[in-house]
């Protein structure tokens, strides 16, 4: 689909509304105490400010004529007074509200991270993690600023419009008029820019998208890139990428920065109104005084319009991100535990599937009507060609995908019935893609099972093979090693994988190509220490390499949606059919 391609914006699964900014604001209910506060004192400050052009028209109409210089003196100290106080509660409230802004914040992107952690396989199926990551990581800190002063300012600046607009009417309503006579203009510039600001950004913040998910893609492929050569065609790539970005980027600061000339403009013309009709009209009987504090009130009643003005555009950038955070949000975790779901009884082995059909694209089955069972303690070998399902039927089994019909049992248990990490926690699933997190190789080995002691860690990876390389390393098993495991082989990754698996312990064990990357006399030494293993213990091996799963109690052939047969290795060599005709291609 078009949203797993790099050089393809991602559209909004839905259009935006109100909610959204409304959803934002039940984070900072949380802290409403705070705010509560924080205004409290922000509404203090900004009473004092406004307290300086009364204390000048006084000055200027009573005590200027009069040469009193006392009073003069006074009123200046006054001055100075209110804008030090205003100063300070500014620096108090900026202090508490930096504080709030970045507790929500952390809760957004906690919030968001735990819904990542329960989204089901098919989700990262079918989008780049660039694109992921981008959501996680740039957009919340690009809504960091909203969080942290832009909710507490706007309301602020409404605070500010009021009392301004209360403190202009007391001193001169004729005049406060003349500031207001502005507003319309205001108002209809900002209602034909809103919409294009909003497209704007959220073009920006698709083509950020893009280059954030080719930047992923480039840097895991880059051994790829370079055996190809293919620097110069990646330039050529990210350089489209990047003009992209830089276009949109433009375009949308061409739309913000409409905003703050028009206010100044209509700000300049009506402080030149104000000492127009002050003069001018009502026959002077308007004081110089009354004309110079109503300038200061005009220039403090537009600046908060131009600071609304500018925070509208941060909550335009914001609302862009905001929509895409809330859609991950929002996106259904479509393999979860049921309502009242149990807890998933202590294992013991059997696993029954009954008409199962599966399709990981609507119409396209990989799976159809398939039924077997398998009991406790047996070790069941599924083969046949790439393709056929053969991780889907063991991805089934760990209900990483939920089926589209049928029913899968362990034991007696439905295991849609039962919460996963009860189901999950019993079972040991190595997969193809042996990853290494960054960490220690301890911290790797025991990552699902972190009380696992250092002898059971040693344990396992004598079982493996791989104990005797660790040790002979300067740090042993508390050698660091880089993200993906860089500096190991292939091989020891897939070992330390291996002996990952084995230390949980678990009541089925599944190995999906456990042994592709592991050399025959490594595999030989490592196939001993799994017999012993795998007594007892419900096993499913899925391996190309047939020789592997000889000695297998049971082995399924997957083809044709199913399963075509199924027995042991001398069996199916008798019956000379699909698995006989695989292993004998094998052995030419």
């Amino acid at each position: 689909m078009a949203r797993n391609k790099f050089d393809v914006d991602e559209q909004l699964e839905t259009p935006f509304d109100i909610r959204h900014l409304k959803r934002s604001l039940k984070y900072a209910a949380r802290y409403k105490k705070r705010i509560a506060l924080s205004l409290t004192l922000s509404a203090i400050g900004v009473i004092i400010g406004l307290m300086s052009p009364l204390i000048v028209k006084n000055a200027i109409d009573n005590y200027m004529p009069a040469g009193n210089i006392p009073m003069l003196l006074a009123s200046g100290a006054a001055l100075l007074a209110c804008i030090v106080v205003s100063v300070i509660f500014a620096k108090i409230r900026s202090t508490m509200m930096t504080k709030v802004g970045q507790d929500i914040v952390y809760d957004i992107r906690k919030d968001l991270f735990e819904h990542m952690q329960k989204l089901s396989f098919d989700y990262y199926d079918s989008r780049p993690h660039g694109k992921i990551l981008t959501r996680i990581i740039n957009y919340i800190n690009s809504i960091s600023d909203l969080m942290t002063n832009g909710l507490i300012n706007f309301i602020l600046e409404i605070f500010n419009l009021i009392f301004i607009t209360i403190f202009m009417f007391f001193v001169s309503w004729q005049l406060a008029l003349v500031t207001m006579a502005g507003l319309p203009i205001f108002a209809l510039v900002m209602f034909i820019i809103k919409n294009h600001q909003r497209k704007a950004w959220q073009s920006v913040s698709n083509k950020s998208s893009n280059m954030n998910a080719y930047l992923h893609e480039s840097i895991v492929g880059v051994k790829i890139s370079q055996i190809f050569t293919r620097e110069e065609e990646n330039a050529e790539i990210n350089d489209k990428l990047a003009k992209a970005y830089k276009k949109s980027w433009m375009k949308a600061v061409a739309f913000s920065n409409l905003v703050w000339p028009t206010t100044d403009i209509i700000s300049i013309t009506v402080r030149a109104g104000i000492f127009a009709v002050g003069l001018l009209g009502f026959g002077g009987t308007i004081s110089l005084g009354t004309i110079m504090s109503m300038t200061d009130y005009s220039a403090r009643f537009w600046q908060p319009l131009m600071n609304l003005s500018n925070l509208m555009n941060t909550f335009i950038n914001a609302v862009a991100y905001l929509e895409r955070i809330f859609e991950m949000m929002d996106e259904p975790v479509t393999v979860d535990n049921i309502d009242k779901a149990s807890e998933m009884p202590e294992i013991k082995g059997d696993v029954h599937f009954k008409n199962v059909t599966f399709a990981y694209e609507e119409g396209i089955n990989i799976l159809e009507d398939l039924s077997f069972d398998v009991k406790a303690g047996e070790s069941i070998a599924l083969v046949g060609p790439t393709g056929a399902g053969k991780t889907t039927i063991v991805n089934l089994i760990s209900r990483f995908y939920n089926i589209n019909g049928g029913t899968v049992l362990i034991d007696d248990s439905d295991i849609s019935k039962v919460t996963l990490k009860s189901l999950r926690s019993q079972m040991g699933i190595m997969l193809q893609d042996s990853f290494i997190f960054s960490g220690t190789i301890r911290d790797n080995i025991a990552y699902g099972k972190l009380d696992a002691t250092d002898e059971e860690i040693r344990n396992a990876c004598r079982i493996v093979g791989i104990d005797d390389y660790i040790m002979s390393l300067k740090d042993g098993y508390a050698t660091a090693v880089n993200e993906r495991g860089s500096g190991l082989s292939q091989g020891q990754k897939q070992l330390i994988a291996f002996a990952r698996t084995i230390v949980s312990d678990p009541k089925i064990l599944v190995l999906d190509e456990a042994t592709s990357s592991i050399d025959a006399k490594t595999e030989r030494y490592l196939q001993n220490g799994l017999n012993h293993l795998l007594k007892g213990r419900t096993s499913f091996i899925i391996a190309h390499r047939l020789s592997t799963v000889r000695n297998c109690d049971r082995i399924m052939y997957v083809s044709n949606k199913g399963i075509t047969e199924a027995g042991t290795h001398d069996e199916l060599m008798e019956r000379k059919g699909d698995y006989y005709k695989l292993y004998t291609a094998q052995s030419v």
